[in-house]
């Protein structure tokens, strides 16, 4: 028998370490090539760690809540060896070391394995410094998870240091986290509310505070039959994240009104012949990408990014296509230099990305690098929405239902009442950066493209 170490994959150049969120098999159990061990997080984005190899899990070497760095043995996973020509055991995969305890093993062997596993664990609890917190802050370590549930909840690094971690080493788990937030607001909520400003802040702050316009903050109330339902980590980043981009950016919509009756006749047309002949299929959303390519490459100034008083126009035009998740959440893979696409590679990308959505297993490097958006809130039966920017972007495209609707056609015979395939675009912009003329004529744009497809185009 030999021993296969489960080791946490590259997830892209930006991605050094990710959170361990679960546990999805435990020791004893069998496990599958390909098959999910545990999930984990980082900021960008959940993701499943699949076994490369068929064996039982013998060993974890993290908890929950842990940090793993890419590189690092998460487990040991015992499967079964093929002799070679010289008697030693051989594994195919190139990217794990694994360790020989075959009948011919010797005592050193077992003590090496042994060896490895006390490394693993002693870098394991191994503490990480935390460089905000000052010079005099001791050496202790976060995990991301933690870190981002103290800057969403605005608990100061002083007062991270001083909660009591029950986790390994005196960690700080999330459960300690919350508990801490709970206690905190319980004693906020027996502090009398009319105590004189003189007793509860400085001068400063108080001299401050009376320049500030007067809000009434409103509590929650839980009735007895009540459910309360904690937010998920997605959640919350997605809270705060549009929160963010409210407060960030002058948000202002254009909507325009788009015939796609060819496209609905077109598509009718193609469908089934081109799923026999690519094995996909063939939506709508691949020829709206598609549209939407060429207005950015037609109003380059859409495709940008503010920072600060910089705007940074973009070279590449990579289109976010927001995808909801069966948990109601909802995530943003990115189409890298969808101008560069055809109308083939574009519907495999999307439905590629779309899948992989769905089943949790986008990489890291999936979600980055968007420069505009676009959402198809018409899926749910919206007629049109408007959508919130996706920072650091300055646009965002919503996609209304398809609706057959009586319209008037205009012939050189004269006006017509016909049966028209019609939908809304509605465009957000950030009208920091970018005035209604473009904004408008960006969305125009769109349709323009739409309106003109070919009835007989060949795919």
């Amino acid at each position: 028998m030999s021993k296969f170490e489960l080791k946490l994959p590259r997830m892209g150049e930006s991605v050094a370490e990710a959170t361990l969120t679960s546990w999805l098999k435990e020791v004893g159990d069998t496990i599958e090539m390909d098959e999910a061990v545990l999930e984990i997080a980082t900021d960008k984005v959940d993701s499943e760690v699949p076994s490369e190899v068929e064996g039982v899990l013998v060993e974890k070497l993290f908890e929950v809540d842990d940090v793993i760095k890419v590189g690092e043995t998460i487990a040991i996973i015992q499967i079964d060896g093929t002799p070679s020509e010289n008697g030693q055991k051989q594994n195919n995969s190139t990217s794990v070391a694994t360790v020989d305890e075959g009948e011919e093993g010797t005592a050193g062997t077992v003590a090496e394995l042994e060896n490895t596993v006390k490394i693993a664990k002693e870098t394991v609890a191994a503490p990480v410094s935390v460089s905000e917190g000052g010079e005099n802050t001791p050496d202790r370590f976060y995990s991301p998870l933690v870190k981002n549930i103290a800057k969403a909840e605005g608990i100061s690094m002083a007062e991270l240091d001083a909660i009591v971690g029950t986790g390994k080493e005196g960690r700080v788990t999330k459960n300690d986290i919350l508990a801490h937030l709970k206690s905190r607001k319980d004693v906020q909520s027996e502090v009398p509310s009319a105590a004189p400003a003189s007793q509860t802040t400085s001068p400063s702050v108080a001299a401050v505070s009376q320049q500030l316009p007067k809000t009434d903050v409103s509590t929650v109330s839980v009735a007895g039959g009540d459910e309360i339902i904690e937010m998920t980590r997605m959640g919350k980043l997605i809270a705060k994240h549009m929160a963010e981009s409210v407060a960030t950016s002058a948000h202002v919509q254009s909507f325009i009104e788009v015939d796609v009756t060819n496209i609905v006749n077109w598509r009718s047309k193609m469908k089934d012949s081109f799923e026999q002949r690519e094995g996909e299929k063939l939506t709508f959303t691949p020829i709206f990408m598609e549209a939407v390519a060429k207005a950015l490459k037609k109003f380059p100034m859409m495709n940008i990014s503010v920072d600060g008083d910089r705007v940074i126009k973009k070279k590449n035009i990579n289109i976010g296509m927001a995808a909801a998740l069966p948990d109601g959440n909802l995530i943003v893979p990115v189409i890298k230099n969808a101008d560069q696409l055809n109308l083939v590679g574009m519907a495999k990308v999307v439905n590629d990305l779309a899948i992989r959505a769905r089943n949790n297993q986008l990489k890291p490097d999936e979600i980055r690098d968007g420069t505009y958006t676009v959402t198809n809130v018409g899926t749910f039966g919206s007629v049109f929405g408007t959508p919130i920017i996706n920072q650091p972007q300055v646009g965002i495209l919503a996609l209304g239902a398809i609706r057959k609707i009586p319209a008037v056609i205009e012939t050189k015979e004269g006006d017509f009442i016909g049966i028209r395939s019609k939908m809304y675009l509605s465009h957000s912009y950030d009208h920091r950066v970018v005035n209604g003329a473009l904004g408008s004529m960006f969305a125009k744009a769109v349709a323009d493209y739409l309106e003109a497809w070919d009835l007989n185009r060949e795919i």
